[in-house]
């Protein structure tokens, strides 16, 4: 038997078992015929969605303080908020992206678009589409420093453009699962374990709430919850931090997220208050992102451990954190942090300054989710993923055609072909805008 044929047909068989239909049988022999010729890329799509899908202008959806608005605090602490961002009238929008190959393969992919998905579509059928068209799909990384480059001497190395980028990559990661017939952590190059742990928000107004809620997750099974301090109105005062670590005890961790409220003064003051907590699992977005000589400073000064990275964008920018020693767990976000292939480079330099993984997902889709799994699951730094309840919302299982499986505290590492989600268009033009 000539090399290689045992893999073709290995893929064969996944084709002839998912594709019932005679056209797609026919897509089959098209795609094989050529052997392991190019994978060529003949369409790039970028697709925006939002729930409720509504009718107002775009602009509607953003709101934010006015300007100089300040942060509520005593004396001192009474000053301009340089913390709080844009949020979005309680709608939930992403950018998803299909791209097609000559052939009639289908990857998705998607950005993080909390708040202007109708811009990463521009960029990704402006700029990128047309770098992308004709092009091998299962060249995937060097698309991507194809795609980094066009821009980068021009000064763009983060926000949309990388967000778009990230769209991008997970659809050739997904691609390139599918036309080799193997979910994405095996080409990635196998995984640790078959589960992520996962950790969930808590809600409630009153410190009360916020226990009993926190005791609600740990009884359905998550091993740590989520909480904000100085993280909006009503949510400065460290005492609900305090009354919601008594109430979870030790059943579990508490994850304590300040967004960047804090100046380094202010930082270590109630630090200082967060060291005397015995369950505290991480304090994330103490300081504002530019200030990592501020992070050193307040990790040297903390027993409790610091976690960011949910605003930056590149390996470049996470080498700078990892080389001032300035914290110990990191959350890239896969959709907004140049997708599958930067996170996994950005990880790697984690790993080899001691910080722990952590995938950040607070917004987006159930595809969004799947791809953090997949990589969270391949790496031997991950310690645990947000995103525990995302399969639960409008955007989670009831946008594909087959379900992705969770448990509470548990996210299964799926072992469909590629991504492993699979979306249903005609669900998807309920919520399509763009």
């Amino acid at each position: 038997m000539p090399v290689g044929s045992t893999d073709r047909l290995g893929r064969r068989r996944f084709l002839r078992a998912a594709m019932a239909a005679p056209a797609l049988l026919a897509l089959e022999e098209r795609l094989f015929a050529t052997g392991n010729g190019p994978l060529e890329i003949e369409s790039v799509e970028p697709i925006a969605i939002r729930t409720p899908r509504g009718e107002k202008p775009p602009d509607w959806y953003l709101e934010m303080g006015p300007v100089g608005q300040a942060t509520g605090g005593s004396g001192l602490w009474n000053r301009l908020d340089h913390a709080s961002p844009s949020r979005f009238r309680g709608a939930t929008q992403a950018t998803l992206v299909k791209i097609v190959t000559r052939d009639g393969l289908v990857g998705w992919g998607e950005c993080h678009a909390p708040a202007a998905p109708r811009v990463h579509a521009m960029v990704i059928s402006d700029l990128l589409a047309p770098i992308l068209i004709g092009q091998d799909a299962r060249q995937v990384e060097p698309l991507w420093e194809r795609l980094y480059s066009s821009q980068r001497l021009r000064g763009y190395a983060t926000g949309f453009y990388t967000e778009s980028i990230a769209g991008v990559d997970l659809a050739l990661w997904d691609l390139l699962g599918k036309y080799l017939g193997q979910p994405l952590y095996r080409i990635l190059g196998g995984k640790y374990r078959d589960s992520i742990p996962t950790y969930s928000g808590i809600r409630g107004r009153s410190p009360r709430e916020l226990g009993e809620s926190a005791r609600r997750q740990m009884e359905a099974g998550f091993p740590a919850v989520k909480m904000g301090l100085s993280k909006g109105p009503g949510t400065s005062n460290i005492e609900r931090v305090m009354a919601v670590s008594e109430a979870i005890g030790g059943t579990g961790q508490l994850l304590v997220d300040s967004l960047g409220a804090y100046k380094i003064h202010e930082a270590r003051a109630v630090g200082a208050r967060l060291d005397e907590l015995p369950n505290i699992g991480w304090w994330e977005d103490a300081l504002l992102p530019e200030d990592i000589t501020g992070y050193t400073e307040l990790k040297a000064a903390l027993k409790t451990p610091l976690c960011a990275g949910e605003t930056l964008s590149n390996r470049y920018q996470f080498r700078e954190l990892f080389a001032a020693r300035a914290v110990d767990m990191v959350n890239p976000d896969l959709c907004r942090a140049g997708g599958v292939s930067e996170c996994r480079r950005i990880a790697v330099l984690a790993d080899l300054h001691g910080v722990l993984f952590s995938p950040h997902i607070s917004t987006g889709t159930a595809l969004y989710w799947a791809a953090s799994v997949h990589l969270a699951a391949h790496l031997p730094n991950t310690v645990i993923m947000e995103g525990g309840t995302l399969l639960e919302r409008p955007f989670g299982n009831g946008l594909l055609r087959e379900p992705l499986e969770s448990r509470p505290g548990q996210a299964i590492v799926p072992e469909r072909p590629g991504i492993g989600a699979e979306f249903d268009e005609s669900v998807l033009e309920r919520y399509r805008v763009a």
